[in-house]
């Protein structure tokens, strides 16, 4: 079986878990618009893909998995995640399996308003989310809202344009920039400018990083709970695994009514009795390496999903109180040709050093 990363960027963890599941069979190819991906060096072959937005990205894509021969492909990054879904039944047609939830699932983990919403619909208590500045200071004056409370684009992602507000004085500030900058973060802005930011209020508790996995038919298989001790850049810095029979509950409900294909990285806070949801991410997120380095084995089981079969040993099992921090180490960027509508990155020709993020024991 043949596996492509798309967008691999520097998840060159990643490689590492798909190509030991493939245990020799089959190679795994990695994907990017920028020939300084490291990942790029490091899977048997890499290439270099247009941006996700050009008008051409589908169809180049589809070209290299008939040329390549891919079982599965994994894309990345929430940008291809709505085209690719689009577009999963023209893969399939040619014998690729693409790791995509529907469009639905694709738009309502997009939108923090739906999600909210879907949120409030389980039981799992959103934060409190407002659509206009006038809305939140009115509930602010009238003590239904209380500082800090988080500025945010309504389609963000990355964490790119977050503003935690700590005074009133500087809420309408904080607002106007918002507005001001979202053109220049590439997020969905509405019909109307003001449509694509909101302020939600902060989420009482620890804050909790799970993997819901269902599998490509949709259904729930596991939850995998990693308590966050640091963030950085929007992503899980450190963290240790932790067995939460609520958090497990929570997941499975999440699972079982979005019916999303694969990983689902999603992050919520606990305050010992109650469980807040306040993302969503349908596709392998930043915190998935820390559930692989305590037992998970979620590349195996989707490579024995797509061959029809059911996943062998505890691939779902893992330790409870290991902990992980990430790190950086460098990895040779292979030489670049041109074959074909596509760069291809060879790997026997090194040219320089690049920074990937990996994981290091710390514990």
């Amino acid at each position: 079986m043949n596996i492509l990363l798309t967008c691999a960027g520097r998840r060159n963890y990643l490689l590492a878990y798909f190509r030991q599941a493939l245990g020799g069979h089959g190679r795994l190819l990695a994907g990017d618009c920028s020939a300084d991906a490291p990942a790029l060096g490091e899977a048997d072959e890499g290439f270099i893909l247009p941006p996700v937005l050009a008008s051409d990205y589908v169809e180049q894509l589809l070209e290299l998995c008939v040329a390549q021969e891919i079982k599965l492909l994994v894309p990345l990054n929430d940008h291809e995640l709505p085209i690719l879904a689009e577009a999963r039944e023209r893969f399939l047609r040619v014998g690729t399996e693409v790791l995509v939830s529907s469009p639905e699932v694709i738009e309502l983990a997009a939108d923090k308003l739906a999600t909210a919403r879907f949120a409030e619909s389980l039981g799992l208590h959103p934060p409190r989310t407002f659509l206009t500045l006038e809305s939140a200071v009115a509930a602010l004056k009238h003590g239904e809202l209380k500082l800090p409370v988080i500025v945010k684009p309504r389609w963000g992602t990355a964490s790119l344009g977050v503003e935690r507000v700590d005074e009133l004085e500087a809420l309408e500030l904080a607002w106007r920039l918002g507005l001001h900058r979202l053109p220049r973060l590439g997020v969905r802005l509405g019909k109307f400018p003001s449509e694509g930011l909101l302020i939600q209020s902060l989420l009482p508790g620890r804050e909790y990083g799970l993997d819901v996995v269902n599998d490509l038919d949709g259904n729930y298989r596991a939850t995998f709970v990693k308590r966050k001790l640091a963030m950085r850049a929007g992503e899980t810095e450190r963290a240790v695994t932790e067995i939460r029979p609520e958090l497990i509950e929570a997941g499975r409900r999440i699972g079982e009514s979005l019916r999303h294909r694969g990983n689902l990285d999603c992050d919520v806070f606990f305050d010992g009795k109650q469980v807040y949801l306040l993302e969503i991410n349908p596709r392998f997120g930043g915190g998935y390496p820390f559930s692989a380095e305590a037992g998970a084995d979620l590349p195996s089981a989707l490579i024995a999903w797509v061959r029809g079969e059911e996943p062998a040993g505890n691939w779902a099992t893992i330790r409870a109180g290991i902990i992980h921090s990430k790190c950086d180490r460098l990895v040779r960027e292979g030489g670049v040709s041109r074959e074909g509508a596509l760069h291809r990155i060879r790997t026997d020709r090194p040219l320089a050093m690049f920074v990937a993020g990996v994981v290091g024991l710390n514990d």
